[in-house]
């Protein structure tokens, strides 16, 4: 990293803002974990919850990192952070679910806890994201 930031400099470029894929950040990385942990919490959940709370969770979990990726591809930085809010709205739909999960028995307290808690803090990890970048 040094030798190339040694080379932006003898081009005289001393603001160079690094540019990271969606694979590289950290945001992305934890909401794929939860994903997965999620998928293995609601295969427990009743057969009926299937296509109704199970799907429902599973959908919004996933269009976490997805939403994360697809923006991070985009060419123009609004398109970025409109996705980033779609991330964003997704987490908070999970987070519902997740304590509708508890309230009807499928998830013990400490669970619901546990898994609200990574949400939040992907959820601030969004939040600081789109801050960033409206701020420019």
């Amino acid at each position: 990293m040094r030798v190339i930031w040694k080379f932006w400099l003898i081009l005289g470029i001393t603001n160079l803002e690094i540019i990271l894929t969606h694979k590289q950040l950290d945001v992305y990385k934890l909401s794929i974990d939860l994903v997965t942990e999620l998928y293995q919490l609601t295969s427990g959940f009743p057969k009926e919850e299937l296509f109704g709370l199970v799907s429902q969770i599973r959908r919004a979990a996933i269009s976490v990192p997805s939403n994360i990726a697809e923006g991070s591809a985009r060419n123009h930085r609004k398109d970025y952070v409109r996705f980033l809010y779609i991330s964003l709205g997704s987490a908070a739909e999970l987070e519902t679910q997740l304590l509708i999960a508890f309230r009807l028995g499928f998830i013990n307290e400490e669970e619901e806890k546990a898994f609200s808690e990574k949400v939040n803090t992907i959820s601030r990890m969004i939040q600081g994201m789109i801050r960033h970048n409206t701020s420019k």
